[in-house]
């Protein structure tokens, strides 16, 4: 059985060391989604937002020029450093969505961006997201769809199984990190705690990326969980895995550069 304190242990001290190259290397992927969630919810003037594990609160700092009141939250104060230099007049807070420092009927909307697989127990999450929305208060989150479909991470994981790479002691047992790529689970996961109106819908695009090392980096400086499996491995096995996801590569070459497929799910509902 999963030690599930563990594994948020190991994903805060992650995020910790992570934090400012995930800023390098992700938000030009991760910003595109930014749209989608500040839609769904209504985000706009007057409105009080939380942005649940904010980053580097390129979300929040969107929100914000929507005209909305934001509070943006990270488990990871290096983040939360982060989010406070760019934007200045936005509270952030170093917090855990799991147990959120912040009263009943608190926000008229929460958002959150690729947070929920990295959350060992996302249920309680939503059940303290449904807690600290007013009443009629929406809610938006985004995951990774499946690695068939969300290609971006789908040629690194699947040139791990091809290696049959085992886990290093170091990295905990955690949630399926794709649990929530399946409409009903993404959709049981809100009605559970209460959440009335509840839609899940796909959103999928291709991205461009220089090359094959550039997304390699990006995947082993700028993630936790995976990086931490790749680097726990010896030298020659970790040659093996580049190999693999270097071949998988190629079949998304477009002249000069690289487009992959990525896809996510949306999860949008109302606090009843």
């Amino acid at each position: 059985m999963a030690d599930l304190d563990a594994f948020d242990r190991f994903e805060a001290a992650g995020w910790e060391t992570t934090a400012a190259a995930y800023d390098h290397c992700w938000p030009r992927l991760t910003n595109r989604l930014n749209d989608h969630l500040l839609d769904a919810v209504g985000a706009g003037p007057h409105a009080r937002l939380l942005d649940v594990a904010c980053g580097p609160g390129y979300l929040a700092g969107q929100a914000k020029d929507r005209g909305a009141t934001v509070t943006g939250i990270d488990v990871a104060e290096a983040m939360v450093e982060i989010a406070r230099r760019r934007w200045p007049r936005i509270e952030f807070r170093q917090a855990d969505a799991q147990a959120l420092p912040f009263p009943e009927t608190s926000f008229h909307a929460i958002v959150g961006n690729l947070a929920i697989p990295h959350l060992a127990r996302p249920e309680r999450a939503a059940a303290e997201f449904h807690r600290v929305l007013a009443s009629n208060g929406q809610l938006a989150l985004t995951t990774w769809d499946l690695p068939g479909r969300a290609r971006l991470v789908g040629v690194l994981l699947e040139a791990v199984r091809e290696v049959e790479v085992i886990p290093p002691e170091t990295v905990p047992a955690g949630p399926d990190f794709f649990r929530f790529a399946d409409n009903a689970e993404f959709n049981a996961l809100l009605a559970g705690q209460g959440f009335t109106e509840v839609e899940v819908r796909s959103i999928a695009f291709m991205h461009p990326v220089g090359s094959p090392g550039e997304l390699w980096d990006g995947l082993l400086r700028g993630t936790v969980r995976t990086s931490a499996i790749v680097r726990g491995q010896p030298d020659d096995v970790v040659a093996r895995i580049r190999a693999g996801f270097d071949r998988r590569m190629q079949a998304y070459r477009a002249g000069q550069t690289y487009e992959i497929p990525v896809a996510f799910k949306l999860a949008s509902g109302r606090q009843s």
